[in-house]
């Protein structure tokens, strides 16, 4: 890697480092082992040395099992500082993000069985300038651990960086349990990849989560992970099969590059000139810390009963999740998919028409929800839902239709004593729909075949670029004889003649009533005159 191209690379990845960030610490470090010295001087002095034998002999009694007595001997005392400072230093720079799980581990039993070196200034400032200095190199380590871990029978897998697809074998064992060694390198690849994206680092077993989802509930299907940035695909034999964007991958292989200067051909380390269609890159991932929290969600019981009866459809945020902005980001994903509060004497849960589990699992193992501003997606609230299904007037012998359903906010409102179809272009948002009950059409409403007739159709169109007049229209060429078209609009369409032909009738504006946009809604009723 030129000179150049590295301190392109560093500048986007690593933290500005300064050598003065250990001043303080040293100061510090100084200061206590000067008052760990100062305690044994004085325990170990004429009038203290004959009673010290009993503390030790009480706490032998009490820790027998453990064999663990006070000890006052500064040798010991210091390894333990030494170890506590050193674990401090390392946290002062990102030098633990980058290193590669072998080499972290290494460090981490040094602390933990405190056999660290001296805490001494010189020996300090050379390690870490000596670490940070490494960063390019831990972080190419990383990049290359998936490739010594490849599969060595399979001919896909070809020295040529992260252009094809990749082979892990023994990913997973015959009962679907992960190996961590084979998730690690996943692991290490996607700590790589969301320093790509600005993203938080996924914990150690982030990775092991997607592996299990994948198997059980995709197997020898394609998932996306991490917003795109990557794809896997996992096996009955423990096989997975992984793909990087390509987008990312050209990045990857300028890190191998680092490593292995002449093995990576110049055209796998260059951007793409145009789109894959195979791939989907979303901007914005969840936070892995959100995700985190989103895997560990507990199930929800009616405290009100002795035998704590499982509530079901409902999920509980665990009571020692503490981050109110990861909280709170959590609580707007299950509001999105349709959770609602509840609340009885301080135990709060969130309550679904459906299951929710698998929907939420698809969320931990992809990283992402339909982007708002991409599909937007806005829920219906409840009141404006209710008064546009009665506007339609549905009845049980009456066939309905809601376009770009979301989650179903409307076709809630139905009822069950019609049939219902739902069109939803959101691959997650249409699992749940059919976790609902609901017959769906997975795809762009707008190519929905006209062909199809419904007796009520009752929607909330996407209204950027005026979307909403092209849904509107293709809904219209979908109606029965006789038929009622209701749906949602910005109120600036109220009064228009948007819909030639047909009888239009508008009812009052609602203003600001859709969370996350600044919007004033109306409901149109339409019939066809002939």
């Amino acid at each position: 890697m030129n000179a150049k191209v590295q301190a392109i690379t560093e500048s986007q990845f690593f933290a500005p480092a300064s050598t003065d960030m250990v001043d303080s610490l040293i100061g510090r470090y100084r200061e206590e082992r000067q008052r760990m010295e100062r305690v044994v001087e004085y325990v170990s002095g004429d009038d203290f040395r004959s009673v010290i034998s009993y503390f030790e002999d009480a706490a032998k009694r009490q820790h027998h099992q453990a064999g663990n007595t006070p000890s006052f001997k500064l040798e010991s005392g210091l390894a333990a500082l030494n170890a506590s400072f050193w674990h401090q230093a390392l946290s002062l720079t990102d030098v633990l993000d980058f290193m590669p799980t072998k080499r972290r581990e290494e460090w981490f039993e040094l602390i933990h069985s405190h056999k660290a070196p001296e805490f001494e200034e010189s020996a300090v400032r050379a390690t870490l300038a000596d670490l940070l200095a490494q960063r390019m190199d831990f972080l190419a380590e990383k990049v290359d651990g998936i490739f010594r871990a490849l599969s060595k029978t399979h001919v896909t897998n070809q020295p040529e960086g992260f252009g094809k697809r990749m082979i892990l074998t023994g990913v997973t064992n015959d009962w679907g349990s992960y190996s961590r060694s084979q998730t690690g390198h996943l692991n290490d690849l996607r700590q790589v990849i969301a320093k790509f994206m600005g993203r938080d680092e996924p914990d150690w077993n982030a990775s092991n989560r997607v592996v299990e989802i994948s198997r059980a509930n995709h197997r020898g299907e394609w998932v996306p992970v991490d917003g795109g940035a990557l794809r896997i695909r996992c096996y009955m034999n423990g096989n997975a099969h992984l793909e990087v964007h390509p987008d990312m991958a050209w990045r990857l292989n300028e890190i191998l590059h680092h490593l292995y200067p002449t093995a990576i051909p110049s055209r796998f380390r260059q951007k793409p000139k145009r789109k894959v269609k195979e791939f989907t890159l979303m901007e914005r991932p969840l936070p892995f810390a959100v995700l985190d929290v989103l895997h560990r969600l507990g199930r929800a019981y009616d405290t009100a009963e002795r035998s704590r009866r499982l509530i079901p459809n409902a999920v509980r945020i665990e009571s020692h999740e503490k981050d109110k902005h990861v909280i709170a980001e959590v609580e707007q994903v299950l509001e999105l998919l349709g959770g609602v509060k509840q609340n009885t004497n301080a135990y709060s849960w969130y309550q679904f028409g459906y299951d929710p589990d698998p929907v939420i699992k698809e969320i931990v193992c992809t990283g992402v929800i339909p982007d708002q501003k991409s599909h937007q997606f806005y829920p219906t609230p409840e009141h404006i839902a209710r008064d546009a299904v009665e506007l339609a007037e549905i009845g049980p012998e009456h066939d309905c239709l809601e376009p770009s359903a979301g989650i179903g906010n409307l076709a809630d409102q139905m009822g069950a004593c019609c049939s219902i179809t739902c069109a939803e272009v959101s691959s997650l948002h249409a699992d749940v729909l059919e976790a609902k009950g609901y017959y769906v059409e997975r795809g762009d409403f707008l190519k929905m075949a006209s062909a199809a007739k419904f007796d009520r159709i009752v929607m909330n169109p996407p209204y950027s670029q005026g979307r909403w007049q092209a849904h509107i229209e293709h809904a219209a060429t979908m109606l029965r004889k006789n038929g009622v078209l209701v749906a949602i609009l910005p109120a600036s369409a109220k009064g228009k003649d948007v819909l030639p032909g047909m009888s239009l009738t508008w009812s009052k504006v609602y203003e600001n009533q859709f969370r996350g946009a600044s919007v004033d809604v109306v409901i149109m009723r339409a019939e066809a005159t002939q």
